[in-house]
């Protein structure tokens, strides 16, 4: 199956694809160490468009995260809804 065959869309599928890239490299860490350099680095260097598009994933269930991705989501920054973006 190709990505783009994949439940989720193509940008959806690169997302993941990164999260649990970022995960495998911190896997090896003690557990609270690993879960927060996660969430650290998707804080650091995902622009909150990305990140915004992570939680809906994260959201809509069912996402092929990485275990470690979604432990670390509770400690990464959501950010305001793109509606509440364009307004301010």
């Amino acid at each position: 199956m190709s990505p783009d065959e994949t439940p989720h869309g193509k940008t959806e599928t690169k997302l993941i694809y990164m999260a649990n890239q970022i995960a495998t490299f911190f896997k090896t860490q003690p557990a609270n160490e690993a879960v927060q350099g996660v969430a650290t680095h998707i804080n650091k260097f995902w622009e909150p468009r990305m990140r915004r598009q992570l939680f809906a994933i994260i959201d809509h269930g069912d996402s092929g995260l990485s275990p470690l991705v979604l432990e670390a989501a509770s400690l990464i920054h959501r950010p305001a809804p793109a509606e509440e973006v364009k307004s301010a």
